[in-house]
């Protein structure tokens, strides 16, 4: 593999972990009743990892 293949999968991550974390912020924006009636899971205490990091150990994979 070539060092640009590499690069271009650490973008692919990174740009797939932006697009999530918009949408769980944008589901956390959402009224708790909203939250409530579609299933999401707002518990505070099921944080993520640094999306930095997770994209970068996702692209080495």
């Amino acid at each position: 593999m070539s060092i640009l293949n590499d690069i271009g999968r650490l973008g692919a991550s990174l740009r797939k972990a932006r697009r999530n974390q918009l949408a769980v912020r944008e589901m956390n924006a959402l009224p708790p009743e909203l939250q409530k009636d579609i299933g999401w899971p707002a518990d505070p205490g099921a944080k993520s990892v640094s999306t930095i990091r997770s994209a970068y150990w996702m692209s080495l994979r």
